[in-house]
């Protein structure tokens, strides 16, 4: 679905040097074995659930692809709680972020977090954050101090003064910097103004075992969104400016139910931005100029916090300033069809039809939307909507024209910006909701001593 020179993208071969495209070289195959030039490899996901808590059999291994390590995991979901009144206006949290963290370190994490799930009352396991109904404020506190301990114990370059502003916004990269010198106390994890929920801050799951593979930076949730970044424990001391965004576009246009996270932050000297959202919703004609406009708002009123304390520090506080920008997200367009076209051509496998009358393709290439931003070529199935616990759109299974959707490709995953190179985009086989989750996996380069 790309525009122009993107190609078809290979399978993946698991050389983090290997960034063909299609039968065409990227310019930058050449520069990729220069001293100068470092790659990181990021996997993305984004998944609408449902509004279903996850159980402790749910295994995230295939998803998260374990087979084949990223150096970053990207991961956002929408209505991980129920988009009812009592979540939409009180903030009620019933515990599922706090039960998708845990499930998301039990995979990433696999060889030294065996005891997370397990029931037992030894001191090794008791702060599980997935047997006991815990809020994700109080998984937040186990995190935390999980966190202080690792940082403790390991080799990683990291002094008191990172430490104390860790996971929250923070400038914990820069050694001028006194804005991160805040008390817990302070944390956003008590932010419920503006509904920007909660806020999962920490380094590492709770547990005794401090020989994990992968550390938690940063998890923001918003009503039903839900965004949280996991790196390489050895790559985190060269992040930094670590700052969150939550723009509301649901009811009212303002309240959470609609709209997205945005998380900014550095590499080295490299700056990236990652945004989950949730679009609106509808498949009559015209709903598609409404998602528009939630991107068009989210582009304009998204700003990061001046937090820096470092002079003359260049630090982008808008999505497209930055050097690399991947969203992702349910961004609801549809297909531009009546049902039954729609079922005709999906009996036929004929996907190129069905991807002409892509709302998002038709809205991209108008310049309406997203002008500027790249998409990979799809060649899954559409990801919405399924019955539940069942491999059948929901067409096929109910009589009710209320109540049936056009199967369409919801859920996508777009970047932004040079030095991106995308290696697979996918979707995952799971009957956990309504929705099929995607992922995408990136090649994303970055200069040393970059100016």
């Amino acid at each position: 679905m790309n525009n122009g020179d993107e190609g078809k993208i290979m399978k993946d071969s698991g050389d983090p040097t290997d960034i063909r495209v299609g039968s065409k070289v990227s310019a930058l195959d050449s520069m990729a074995v220069s001293h100068d030039l470092q790659s990181l490899r990021v996997f993305t996901a984004t998944w609408n659930v449902g509004g279903k808590s996850p159980t402790s059999d749910l295994n995230l291994d295939d998803l998260l692809q374990i087979h084949c390590q990223s150096d970053i995991y990207v991961l956002g979901f929408q209505e991980i709680v129920p988009l009812n009144a009592g979540n939409v206006l009180a903030m009620e949290d019933n515990g599922s972020a706090a039960k998708w963290l845990s499930l998301i370190s039990q995979s990433l994490n696999k060889s030294s977090n065996n005891c997370l799930l397990k029931r037992s009352n030894t001191n090794s396991c008791s702060s599980s954050i997935f047997l006991q109904r815990t809020s994700l404020k109080q998984a937040s506190r186990a995190f935390r101090s999980e966190s202080r301990r690792r940082f403790k114990s390991c080799n990683c370059v990291i002094n008191e003064h990172d430490r104390r502003g860790y996971g929250r916004d923070s400038c914990f990269a820069c050694p001028k910097s006194q804005s991160s010198g805040v008390d817990d106390a302070s944390s956003s994890e008590d932010d419920t103004a503006n509904n920007t929920g909660a806020d999962v801050s920490a380094a590492v799951p709770p547990g005794k075992n401090q020989h994990l593979r992968y550390s938690l930076i940063k998890s923001k949730q918003m009503v039903g969104i839900f965004l949280t970044i996991w790196v390489k424990k050895e790559l985190v001391p060269y992040i930094g400016h670590l700052r969150t965004s939550c723009i509301s576009r649901g009811i009212l246009g303002y309240l959470g139910n609609k709209g997205c996270i945005s998380v900014s932050m550095t590499f080295k000297q490299t700056s990236f931005c990652f945004v989950c959202s949730h679009l609106a919703a509808g498949e009559k004609e015209g709903d598609e100029l409404r998602r528009n406009l939630d991107v068009l708002e989210i582009l304009k009123n998204t700003q990061f916090p001046k937090i820096c304390k470092t002079p003359n520090a260049k630090i982008p506080d808008k999505i497209l300033d930055h050097d690399r920008v991947i969203w992702l997200g349910d961004l609801n367009y549809r297909i531009a069809l009546s049902y039954h076209e729609t079922k005709k051509l999906l009996e036929q496998n004929n996907y190129d039809a069905l991807l002409s009358m892509d709302q998002l393709k038709i809205e991209r290439e108008a310049g309406r939307v997203f002008d500027g931003w790249k998409e990979g070529n799809i060649y899954f199935p559409p990801t919405y909507k399924y019955s539940y616990n069942s491999d059948l759109y929901l067409g096929d299974t109910t009589k009710s024209k209320s109540k049936r959707r056009t199967p369409a490709w919801c859920d996508r995953i777009l970047w932004y910006g040079e030095g991106i190179h995308q290696k697979s985009y996918t979707r995952w086989e799971s009957r956990f909701s309504d929705h099929r989750p995607v992922c995408a996996t990136f090649l994303i380069f970055l200069y040393n001593g970059r100016n």
